[in-house]
């Protein structure tokens, strides 16, 4: 570590000791702008040996259990970084020299996993329905799902997973420090979005160290350090994949997909069936092109969604399809008859009787139907328009009754038809 280095993080120690209450939010703000206070933290965090590891973990602890969120995600953005320093040290078997980083570990855990009242946290998480959409899928592109008694006797009903509540450690062991450190990732993950670019950078690295170290590909990678392998857990590896999957879509494709290569490999040596399911569903939804995100825009993870189906089909029965098939069923002109033209038909000359006893001439032209619908409504509207009249209009409606069955008639029955 350089003199200038050493000395932004001596006055950062020394400026929060002095620090008065009322200034804290506001000092809080501008601390995340202090990228050489940042990037000397990191220095000091990667050298076990240093005397300035221990007054660092302490105030970054403190930084944590204010209870000031700027604050809180300040200390998270150096947790990466803290577990693998501590796996490092744990692998090589030298315990003593991360005592500081330990001791920061655990007490963030057990900070977390209570609430404000000291009551044990209990997380709960709702499994979707693949039944309903989301922004992930649509049922309609899964295909058709059969209805089956037991699918019928469980609709309605969400699987919910709980988490917690978990028992407080006064110190990490090997039977329960993944336990631990699966919890801490969890934490990590759920602040994602207000992580800097460089904590995402540090996720992606520690994640293929952790993967490939005492295995042929450390070779291949050129890690140096720790020659000897770091076990890990199934739901520690899932934890590391919920963060480079979102790594990949916020400006860390390059590493990110290194990453999710390694921790690929490392799954299929343990025979974990979690983490390759998750990181082959992962690559499955990869785009083939890198992925051009601004590093200082919106943090979010890219989802493609399929265009919802119309709700009701072109094609579906209705009272006005059936209503407009009749008619077009009731108009269409008779192909063997050549003096009929479309939409026009021509009705020979028939005897009719009127109401007042007067018959009409034989020898009167043919009127086409058109003609004869046209004052059958123009009678009716007549009638109903005057309501004064609807006595007289009575036997007029029904003479135009009259003259449309005898119409009718007339057509069927060539017998009375007149030429």
């Amino acid at each position: 570590m350089f003199t200038s280095e050493r000395g932004v993080v001596e006055e950062w120690l020394s400026e929060f000791k002095t620090l008065p209450e009322t200034s804290l939010p506001h000092y809080a703000t501008n601390l995340k702008d202090k990228s050489s206070l940042v990037s000397s933290l990191y220095k000091v965090i990667q050298e076990p040996q240093s005397e300035l590891l221990e007054p660092v973990c302490h105030q970054l602890f403190e930084f944590y259990r204010s209870g000031e969120e700027h604050l809180l995600r300040f200390t998270l953005q150096f947790l990466p970084e803290l577990i693998w320093c501590y796996l490092a040290v744990s692998a090589n078997r030298n315990v003593h020299s991360s005592g500081c980083i330990e001791a920061l570990l655990l007490g963030v855990y057990n900070l977390e996993i209570v609430d404000k009242q000291g009551h044990s946290k209990v997380l709960s998480f709702t499994i979707p329905s693949l039944s309903k959409p989301s922004v992930y899928h649509e049922p309609s592109s899964i295909g058709s799902m059969a209805l089956t008694e037991s699918a019928l006797s469980q609709h309605g009903l969400s699987k919910v997973v709980y988490s917690g509540p978990h028992p407080q450690r006064e110190m990490l062991t090997a039977q329960n420090r993944f336990e631990v450190l699966t919890f801490l990732l969890l934490c990590y993950n759920a602040a994602l979005t207000y992580m800097p670019s460089v904590s995402l950078q540090s996720l992606c690295q520690i994640c293929s160290r952790i993967c490939v170290c005492g295995y042929p590909r450390q070779h291949v990678r050129k890690y140096k350090g720790v020659s000897s392998r770091i076990p890990v857990s199934s739901g520690f590896m899932v934890q590391m994949l919920t963060g480079i999957y979102f790594a990949l879509y916020n400006g860390e494709w390059d590493l990110a997909q290194k990453a999710l290569d390694d921790i690929t490999y490392r799954a299929q040596l343990e025979l974990y069936p979690e983490p390759l399911l998750v990181a082959n569903a992962i690559k499955a939804s990869l785009p083939h092109g890198a992925m051009k995100s601004n590093k200082e825009g919106t943090r979010c993870i890219q989802v493609e969604i399929t265009p919802t189906s119309s709700r009701i089909s072109r094609n579906a029965v209705t009272s006005m399809s059936i209503r407009g098939h009749r008619w077009k069923r009731h108009e269409q002109p008779d192909n063997n008859n050549d003096t009929t033209e479309l939409g026009i038909l021509v009705i020979p000359e028939i005897s009719v009787t009127n109401v007042s006893g007067e018959r009409t001439g034989n020898g009167e032209k043919g009127r086409t139907l058109g003609e004869i619908d046209a004052q059958h409504m123009q009678g009716v509207q007549e009638t109903a328009t005057d309501p004064r009249a609807e006595s007289k209009g009575l036997p007029e409606i029904r003479r135009q009754k009259s003259v449309r069955k005898m119409m009718e008639d007339g057509i069927n029955s060539p017998g009375r038809v007149q030429f």
